[in-house]
C-alpha cells in the first residue's frame, strides 16, 4: 500500500508538472542587447503591466509571451524605450522652461541632437549601438573667423566584419546633413575594436583621397582573407582557420608614352620636280644716255655697243618618304599591389577518447605544405614581387567563435520558429513519458491490487469452514479468526465428532462480500490466517476436503 501511495503521488506530481508546462505560454524575444538602464526600465514597465517576462544573457535579452511581443513593443515605443542610453528631443518635454538659463538650454539641445542621431544610426542593420559626440563652436560677436563644427562617432557592430566604404560614407552624410555647418570630411568614425573607419581631420580633397586609398587597401586585404579562409575551411572545417593579410599598394598614377619607328617600312609620300631655264642678253658701249635711247620704241640694236647673251637650265626633284611609327600611351592606374604578406593559422585535429576526453593532434608537415600551396594559388603568389606566406598549425583557444561575420538568420519551418518547435517537442516528450508511466507503472500496480482484493472470495459462499474451539463450534463471527484470541480453534471436517452444522452465515457472507467489493484486506489479517493454517495443518486439510465433497 505504501508503494502504491508513493507511485500515485509521483504520477499526480508529474501530471501537474506536465499541465503547468503545457499551460505556460511560449516566450518570444522582446529586445536583445540592452544595456543596464534600458533593461531595468523595461523590466519595471512589464512588472507594472503584470506581464510575465524572463531575463537572459545576463539581463541583456528580455523574453515575454510570444503572443504579446508586438503589443508590448508598441507600448514601450510610446514610453520611449529602449533609448539606448541616450535621450532625444523628449528632454524638452520633461524640463522646466521657466527659470532655465540659456546655457542649460544649449546643453539640452546638444544632448537631444546627439541622442536623435544615435537612434538614427542604430537603424542600420550592421550597427548595434552608436554614440555621437558633437562639437559646435559658439561664434563670437565680433569675430571674423569661425571654427568649423566636428563630430566623432563610436559604433558597436554586429559580427566581426567592418562597414564598407559606402556604409561609412552614409553615416557621415547622415550626421552632416542634420548638423548645421558640419561637413562629412570632419566626422571621425571608429568601431568598438578601435578600428578607424573614417578620418575626421578635415584635410579636404587630400583627406578624401587618403581615405579612399585606405578603403581600397582594406577591401583588398579582406577579399584575399575571405578567399583563403573559404578555400581552406573546405578541408580543415569551418572555424578551424584564420588568415591575416597585409598589402603594400602603390597609389601613384603614371602615364607612359612611347614612339617606335620602323626604318624598313619606308613609303613614298610625295614627289616634287622643279625645272628652271634662264636666258639673258646685255648690250655694252659708251653711248650717251638720252631720252631717245630710253624710249620703248627705240631700236635696241641702234648704237655702237656690243650685245652679250646668257642661257641657263636647272632641274630639281624632291621625294618625301613616310616612315612607319607606333605611338603607345600607357596609363598605370593607382592601387597596384607591390607586395603581400599573409599569415595563416590552422587548428589541429581533436579526437574523442573512450572516456569522453578530447585530445589534440597536430597536423603533419605534408598537410601544412599542401595548405600553403593552396593559399599561394588563391592569392596569386609572386616570389619576384617579394610576397611572403606562412602557414602555422597551433591549437585554438577554447571558446573561439567559428565565424562572427555572418548575422544569425531567423529559423522558420512551416511558420514556426525555434521556440515553437522546442515547445512542441517538449510537449510530445512529456506525453510519451506519461503514457509509458501509466502502462509500465500504474497499470501493473492496479492489476496487483485488484488481484489481492479478490483473495477473500476463497472464504465466501457455501465454502465457509466451521471453526470449532475446545468448548464448542464456530459461532460465525469472523473476528474470532482475525483476532486469534482465546484458545486456538479446532478445524473439524465433515466426519468430526461434533457432527454439528455451523450457524447461519448470512451476516458473515455479507461482510465478506463487502470486503471483496472494496478490495481492502489488511495485510495483518492475512498474516494471521496464514499463521493459523501453519499451526493447524490437519484441520486445514480437512476443510479443503469438505469443500471438495460439497462441490462434488
Amino acid at each position: 500500500m505504501a508503494v502504491m501511495g508513493i507511485v500515485a503521488l509521483a504520477t499526480v506530481g508529474f501530471l501537474l508538472f506536465m499541465a503547468n508546462r503545457i499551460s505556460t505560454p511560449a516566450m518570444g524575444l522582446l529586445y536583445s542587447g540592452l544595456d543596464g538602464n534600458d533593461a531595468g526600465a523595461i523590466a519595471g514597465k512589464l512588472e507594472s503591466m503584470n506581464v510575465p517576462f524572463e531575463l537572459r544573457n545576463q539581463g541583456a535579452d528580455i523574453m515575454v509571451p510570444s503572443d504579446q511581443v508586438l503589443r508590448l513593443r508598441m507600448s514601450m515605443a510610446q514610453e520611449g524605450l529602449p533609448n539606448g542610453g541616450s535621450v532625444g528631443y523628449e528632454i524638452f518635454d520633461r524640463s522646466e522652461n521657466f527659470g532655465t538659463t540659456s546655457f542649460v538650454q544649449n546643453i539640452n539641445r546638444l544632448r537631444a541632437l546627439e541622442g536623435e542621431l544615435s537612434r538614427t544610426i542604430r537603424a542600420l542593420d550592421r550597427v548595434s549601438q552608436a554614440r555621437v559626440h558633437l562639437v559646435l563652436p559658439k561664434r563670437e560677436v565680433f569675430s571674423r573667423d569661425q571654427q568649423p563644427a566636428t563630430a566623432s562617432i563610436i559604433l558597436k557592430l554586429r559580427g566581426a566584419g567592418l562597414l564598407n566604404p559606402t556604409q561609412v560614407a552614409a553615416v557621415q552624410h547622415i550626421v552632416a546633413a542634420a548638423v548645421p555647418g558640419l561637413s562629412p570630411e570632419r566626422i571621425s568614425i571608429a568601431d568598438e575594436r578601435g578600428n578607424l573607419l573614417a578620418r575626421g581631420g578635415g584635410e579636404g580633397e587630400a583627406g578624401k583621397i587618403a581615405g579612399q586609398q585606405d578603403a581600397i587597401r582594406v577591401a583588398h586585404e579582406d577579399h584575399i582573407k575571405r578567399q583563403i579562409e573559404t578555400l581552406l575551411e573546405r578541408s580543415v572545417g569551418v572555424g578551424n582557420v584564420r588568415a591575416e593579410v597585409t598589402a603594400e599598394m602603390d597609389f601613384d598614377e603614371k602615364t607612359v608614352k612611347s614612339e617606335t619607328y620602323d626604318p624598313e617600312g619606308q613609303v613614298v609620300r610625295s614627289t616634287q620636280l622643279v625645272e628652271e631655264t634662264n636666258q639673258s642678253s646685255e648690250v655694252s658701249g659708251n653711248e650717251a644716255v638720252t631720252v631717245q635711247n630710253n624710249l620703248p620704241e627705240a631700236d635696241a640694236g641702234v648704237g655702237s655697243g656690243a650685245n652679250t647673251q646668257n642661257n641657263g637650265t636647272r632641274s630639281e626633284e624632291t621625294v618625301n618618304y613616310e616612315i612607319s611609327k607606333t605611338v603607345t600611351t600607357k596609363i598605370q592606374q593607382s592601387g597596384v599591389v607591390k607586395r603581400l604578406a599573409v599569415a595563416v593559422l590552422v587548428n589541429g585535429v581533436y579526437t574523442t577518447e573512450a572516456d569522453g576526453t578530447r585530445s589534440y593532434q597536430p597536423r603533419n608537415e605534408e598537410e601544412l605544405e599542401k595548405l600553403a600551396s593552396l593559399a599561394r594559388s588563391a592569392i596569386g603568389y609572386d616570389a619576384e614581387r617579394g610576397d611572403v606566406i606562412e602557414v602555422v598549425n597551433l591549437p585554438f583557444a577554447e571558446g573561439d567563435a567559428v565565424s562572427d561575420e555572418a548575422i544569425e538568420e531567423e529559423f522558420n519551418l512551416l511558420g514556426l520558429n525555434k521556440a515553437d518547435l522546442f515547445k512542441i517537442a517538449e510537449m510530445a516528450v512529456l506525453a510519451i513519458v506519461a503514457i509509458l508511466a501509466l502502462l509500465l507503472v500504474v497499470r501493473p500496480l492496479l492489476t496487483r491490487a485488484m488481484a489481492i482484493g479478490g483473495q477473500p472470495a476463497l472464504a465466501g459462499g457455501n465454502r465457509q469452514a466451521a471453526l470449532a474451539g475446545p468448548g464448542g463450534g464456530y459461532d460465525g463471527d469472523p473476528a474470532q479468526i482475525a483476532d486469534g484470541g482465546g484458545a486456538h480453534p479446532a478445524l473439524e471436517g465433515p466426519h468430526s465428532g461434533g457432527g454439528q452444522r455451523p450457524a447461519p452465515r448470512s451476516e458473515t457472507e455479507h461482510m465478506l462480500d463487502i470486503a471483496r467489493i472494496d478490495g481492502q484486506v489488511k495485510a495483518s489479517s492475512l498474516k494471521k490466517m496464514g499463521e493459523i493454517v501453519d499451526k493447524h495443518p490437519d484441520e486445514a486439510v480437512g476443510i479443503l476436503r469438505s469443500w471438495l465433497y460439497e462441490d462434488a
